[in-house]
This record gives C-alpha cells, structure tokens and sequence, in this order.
C-alpha cells in the first residue's frame, strides 16, 4: 500500500485513483501520520451493514493518534451520518 502526504497527492490526485482502481489502497498522510484511505468502491460495499462498517472505522480509528484522545462511539456515529448527507 503506497502512502503519500496531503500535499503531494493533491497534484496526484488523478495518478492515485488511477491505482486505487487497479486495486492499491493508498494512505494520505499528514506530517508522516496516517489520516485517510483511498480504497476502491466495488459493487459488494454497497451492500455492507452498519455494524461491519462500525467495526472497520474502530479498527481504523485506533491506528490515527488523535489531539483530544480517542473518538467515542458517538463522534464515530455522527461522522459516519455526517459523511452519508
């Protein structure tokens, strides 16, 4: 999986979907800490129920040093929701 920085991949930004299409996930980083995922959107993740999505944010959630601490299951809820309008 290829990481880059926030910076470079906004001018990359067609290269790197280019890759995530042939199926590489990338991570953007910011100072060299990972705070996003580019994955590719396929037809069965349509399909995914909420708590298998839950499960995958915690487990994502827990890699992302955070200034405040740790997300509660309620911030994770409301960015969840907040990512569907």
């Amino acid at each position: 999986m290829e990481s880059i920085g926030i910076y470079e991949a906004k001018s990359r930004l067609s290269e790197l979907v280019e890759k995530v299409e042939a199926g590489e996930p990338v991570t953007l980083t910011r100072r060299g800490k990972a705070v996003a995922r580019i994955v590719a959107v396929s037809g069965k993740d349509e399909g995914i129920d909420r708590s298998t999505l839950m499960k995958e944010i915690r487990a994502f959630s827990k890699t992302v040093r955070l200034r405040g601490g740790r997300l509660s299951d309620r911030a994770l809820r409301r960015l969840r929701d907040e990512g569907r309008d």
